[in-house]
């Protein structure tokens, strides 16, 4: 049996966090940098829970190598009739497994840090 790529991997991981079917501390050894917190602050607001019964899935996926070991995703995630996009970026480590760096869905976004 073939392994998933990562990119359809992390899809279906972010999605089960996102729609809540996963907690977010799943996620601790799959993130580095900031995307831990953005996707605490994505799953808090619950944008892809169940709703009506229809439970999201990833409808397509595509990605852009953005560097040596970066992954620039995006997918489409339906739910009945309605449609979102999430991106996310996926690095390489030097321990040779990847892991996501950021991760967006359309609609609000994590505010920006403040320097202090």
């Amino acid at each position: 049996v073939p392994q998933p790529r990562p990119t359809d991997r992390f899809a279906d991981l972010l999605l089960a966090v996102l729609s809540g079917r996963r907690p977010v501390h799943s996620m601790l050894r799959h993130t580095a940098g900031r995307a831990y917190d953005e996707l605490a602050w994505l799953a808090e607001r619950g944008p892809l829970r169940c709703s009506h019964g229809t439970r999201p899935v990833v409808r397509d996926i595509g990605y852009y190598v953005a560097a040596p070991g970066a992954l620039e995703v995006f997918a489409r995630i339906g739910a009945g009739e309605r449609v979102r996009a999430m991106a996310f970026r996926l690095e390489h480590g030097p321990d040779h497994r990847w892991r996501c760096t950021a991760v967006e869905l359309d609609g609000p976004r994590l505010p920006a840090p403040h320097d202090d």
